[in-house]
């Protein structure tokens, strides 16, 4: 009887910290995931590959049941497919052909890594290693990317340092403890827990400087607590991580179309590896084909989500056509999860705004959708709907409207205290990228 009872009440102290533990770290900034090319980072015949991935698959939307009405087609006043005048897009600046062997490449890479950083040798065999398994080009625009990328989110830190980690998990912790109405005796008995590592909880929590220590502080909760990793799988709350905040989510889908290099017991764990990050922030930022312009887009795209420039200029094009103004946030269907593409099921802003002129672009609801459904995939450019809301927006305009626009996102998160945007993202990395050219691309 003794020894059932004690085992009741670890697993009371042990489930209600973690319950609130669960969303005490710090919402990261999303690369997630899920990752502009500079006049695009692979130059023309260079054939960038990307991963195959099971799940890149149109999304398969049901239409409502009721279908819109049969109505005879008659000649439109402005006919879908009209070309309006064009005005030519900007020429891209010259981009550097990429060096074909690895040999050049570190030569090139030696050259643009700036000196004095942490372990530089560790970085470059990191980047090398990096692009040599992705297949991609040994470019200036292409290392210069990852290099601004990493400068901006760690200063070249392998583990960068989070401001005041220890007093946003306390006020969580607080906030949590007040909403489910946990004693405070409850809390600070589960604190002072001995962990693995022989600190309290309590202490580790106090030490807390990066988002590594973090994710391991959380991993151990789930492994001692009674019944830790049936209540609490997938709930780690930390998301990304690593010198170039890379997202978990991101890893975990790329792993499924291309091999990782390099042996390891938990892939959660590589992310917050330099080598780790520095792989996955290279392919989320750059295997992917989409020719943009500038590589502020793809700069955009690292911290909104790939093909979101694309799909933010789409969004201000629609605007254009049903004379509104709308989000141009880069999503164009809302998620339960955006990285696998899993619908809400809940119909966005633009879904919404699409079906009420079904008419006017010539599609069905079921067409509208099943194109919708394409937004996070390079085929959604190629798709009749793409074709037909740019065609609209073209005659209305007169011209040629852009095909690539930064989302305006406003970043959210508790380390956040001032007023920051996707765009204030994309323009300070794109100020990191220009200098790195100029030291030698």
């Amino acid at each position: 009887m003794s020894s059932q009872l004690e085992n009741k009440k670890s697993f009371l102290l042990g489930a209600g910290l973690a319950v609130m533990l669960a969303g005490c770290a710090v919402t990261p900034v999303q690369p997630a995931t899920s990752g502009g090319a500079t006049s695009a980072p692979v130059s023309p015949g260079v054939a960038l590959p990307a991963p195959v991935l099971q799940d890149q698959q149109p999304l398969q939307v049901s239409p409502p049941e009721v279908s819109a009405p049969v109505t005879p087609v008659l000649p439109p006043t402005v006919p879908p497919q009209v070309v309006p005048p064009v005005t030519p897009a900007p020429a891209p600046a010259r981009v550097a052909a990429p060096y074909s062997s690895e040999r050049d490449g570190r030569v090139l890479l030696d050259r643009l890594l700036p000196h004095g950083i942490p372990d530089r040798a560790g970085w470059h065999s990191d980047i090398i290693n990096a692009f040599t398994h992705l297949k991609l080009p040994y470019s200036p625009q292409n290392f210069c990317a990852v290099l601004a990328v990493a400068e901006q989110e760690s200063s070249y830190d392998p583990d960068p340092v989070t401001p005041n980690l220890s007093a946003i998990v306390w006020g969580e912790i607080e906030k949590r403890r007040q909403k489910y109405l946990i004693p405070s005796l409850v809390v600070d008995a589960a604190l002072a827990k001995t962990s693995p590592d022989g600190r309290s909880y309590k202490a580790r929590i106090n030490a807390l400087r990066t988002k590594r220590q973090m994710n391991a502080l959380f991993e151990d909760m789930v492994r001692e607590l009674p019944f830790g990793q049936t209540i609490f799988e997938h709930k780690n709350p930390i998301r990304d991580g690593g010198p170039m905040q890379v997202s978990v989510a991101f890893a975990e889908m790329h792993v499924r179309g291309w091999p990782y290099p390099y042996s390891y017991k938990n892939l959660r764990d590589e992310v917050f590896t330099r080598r780790g990050s520095v792989y996955f922030g290279a392919a989320i930022m750059l295997q992917y084909p989409m020719q943009y312009s500038d590589m502020v887009y793809r700069f955009a795209d690292y911290n909104a989500g790939r093909y979101s420039s694309r799909n933010a200029a789409f969004q201000a094009a629609l605007g254009r056509v049903v004379h509104r103004k709308l989000a141009t946030d880069g999503d164009l269907m809302l998620y339960e999860n955006k990285m696998e593409r899993i619908p809400s099921g809940a119909a966005s802003e633009t879904q919404k705004v699409l079906l009420s002129i079904a008419d006017r672009l010539h599609m069905s609801s079921g067409e509208i959708l099943r194109d919708l459904g394409q937004e996070k995939l390079a085929g959604f450019g190629q798709t009749q709907l793409y074709r037909q809301v740019f065609a609209l927006a073209d005659a209305a305009a007169g011209r040629q409207v852009p095909r690539e626009a930064i989302p305006q996102i406003v970043l959210v998160s508790p380390k956040i205290t001032h007023h920051l945007t996707t765009e204030w993202f994309a323009r300070k990395v794109d100020g990191r990228y220009q200098n790195c050219l100029a030291r030698g691309g």
